[in-house]
């Protein structure tokens, strides 16, 4: 029988825990990250979308508190349909990330998130970039979250320039793999986004059907 504050996890903060990657390819951008929500030791939401778009070729991976990274987001997301209206044309990935810069940084003490933004625009094609506390850095990859600090060794391995779409696409769904398999706040399903010129393709991969390193 529960107390009447209720069960522990109603106290706690909910939590992303996760693992979030983005990487480059030759025109465009792969996103990807898994769907297990967190509050203290509770999983309260297996199947999250952390994917969110900013814009029809921008999108954001989302880590660390839940409501506060989806409020970066969607603060984000109305202040570039502003921006795009008011220039007459699609915004620039270097734009959105510098919004979620900026945002991040002056609510710093508020706000507990960390988002990488990647997309594809007319002026510079796919680009990645990683935002945390006040930092702007593009990068050919970025990972994030919780399970990052148990891939890092594998994607450094593992990456290489100039990897096709599809290459790329494995690339995220293995590290994504590897990740749920050692990380407790990891897990549920992969989510991926494919965004190029011509399209935006979103996919999600069930957990029997993600990769598997440990029996072979």
């Amino acid at each position: 029988m529960l107390g009447e504050t209720g069960p522990e996890w109603l106290s706690e903060e909910v939590k992303t825990g996760t693992t979030i990657i983005a990487i480059e390819f030759n025109g465009g951008v792969v996103l990807g990250s898994d769907s297990r929500v967190s509050a203290g030791a509770s999983v309260v939401n297996r199947v999250m979308n952390k994917l969110s778009p900013l814009h029809d070729k921008i999108y954001c991976a989302l880590s660390g508190s839940a409501a506060d990274a989806q409020t970066i987001a969607e603060m984000v997301n109305y202040q570039l349909d502003v921006h795009s209206i008011e220039i007459g044309e699609d915004p620039q990935v270097r734009s959105a990330a510098t919004l979620v810069r900026n945002i991040s940084y002056k609510y710093k003490e508020e706000l507990s998130a960390h988002l990488i933004v990647a997309g594809w625009d007319r002026r510079d094609g796919g680009q990645v970039f990683a935002t945390l506390n006040g930092l702007l850095t593009r990068q050919p990859f970025a990972v994030g979250g919780s399970g990052s600090s148990y891939v890092y060794g594998f994607v450094d391995a593992e990456y290489r320039r100039g990897m096709s779409k599809e290459e790329c696409q494995q690339f995220v769904v293995n590290t994504l793999s590897l990740a749920m398999n050692r990380d407790g706040s990891s897990g549920g399903v992969a989510y991926i986004v494919t965004i190029d010129e011509h399209s935006t393709e979103e996919k999600v991969v069930l957990g029997n059907n993600l990769p598997t390193f440990f029996d072979q």
